[in-house]
């Protein structure tokens, strides 16, 4: 729940955005003011989601599959992901999978690191640079280290667990 203060705060934002037409017919149905002030901010904030919304994790990953060329099964296939879970991914657009999948993707898809993470962010990660299994991997992508092996053994260097 929102506290008062914010709210207040919301309350102006919302306000001083609105066309003025809607503002003075708001002060004219001071009784309704209220009800119309909530649909304003449900108004307000819909508009907000769909001029910030990105692509979802699923559309970023098959654009970025189509645009390398290659086929779904190669790509989970070096990804180290079973068939049953990539087809998870590709039937439900909502899927979230974890943040080790997500990079075992963009390894697979051999993506840069904007690439990278471009889509860690459409599945809601990132790559920190105060996490050491986070700078072994932002390391392999920057040096095109995309050989899943050679990245086990670079996480095993720190005593990380392996990626897949």
């Amino acid at each position: 729940m929102l506290d008062k203060e914010l709210l207040i705060e919301l309350k102006n934002y919302v306000e001083s955005h609105v066309h003025p037409a809607v503002l003075h017919e708001m002060k004219l149905y001071s009784s309704e003011e209220r009800l119309i002030t909530e649909e304003l901010q449900n108004v307000e904030i819909e508009d907000f989601i769909k001029i910030k919304r990105q692509p979802t994790f699923h559309q970023t990953l098959f654009r970025f599959i189509d645009k390398k060329g290659t086929s779904d099964s190669d790509i989970y296939k070096r990804a180290g992901i079973d068939r049953r879970h990539f087809s998870k991914i590709r039937s439900n657009s909502e899927y979230k999978p974890k943040k080790n999948t997500v990079i075992a993707l963009a390894l697979a898809l051999e993506l840069t690191k904007k690439e990278t993470e471009k889509l860690l962010s459409s599945a809601g990660y990132t790559l920190s640079d105060s996490d050491t299994f986070d700078l072994v991997i932002q390391f392999c992508i920057e040096k095109k280290i995309y050989d899943f092996y050679f990245i086990n053994q670079a996480l095993d260097y720190f005593s990380l667990n392996p990626l897949i």
